[in-house]
């Protein structure tokens, strides 16, 4: 018999080079309160509302065999199929504190008027790219 629960998005998951590093960062730039950092410094996970944001080591003997190891882009100019966006109402204030914070700059926000978003992209210190944008407003809000 199928359940007619939907499930609830738990975590969003980076593999990182350093775990400690990534949380640090990702606390100071996006402004995120750190839950969780494990001693062994191979799990840490930041408050994000519903969904946490988790952080763990790249290479993990415990999943690379069963499930793979996880693959990087090879440059600035490839990203990974999956983009992370985080929602701020002053998106431009956010992109500079991140950037003040270690974030790298891709683009500057701007206003979206195809989609009604104000968006801005920086990638983090493993080169992951982050979108922060503004909620999105349908065209008749304008």
């Amino acid at each position: 018999m199928a359940s007619n629960v939907k499930p609830v998005l738990g975590y969003a998951i980076f593999y990182v080079k350093d775990v400690a590093k990534s949380v640090d960062f990702y606390a100071k730039a996006f402004g995120y309160n750190v839950r969780r950092l494990d001693e062994s410094h191979r799990w840490g996970e930041l408050e994000s509302g519903q969904t946490t944001i988790a952080f763990t080591p790249k290479h993990q003997h415990e999943t690379d065999e069963l499930t793979g190891e996880v693959q990087v882009p090879k440059s600035d100019v490839h990203r990974p199929p999956l983009e992370l966006c985080f929602i701020y109402s002053d998106v431009d204030a956010a992109f500079t504190r991140a950037v003040e914070n270690g974030a790298m700059a891709v683009s500057e926000p701007e206003d979206k008027k195809d989609w009604g978003q104000r968006v801005g992209y920086v990638r983090d210190i493993d080169g992951m790219l982050v979108r922060m944008g503004s909620y999105v407003k349908s065209p008749k809000e304008d």
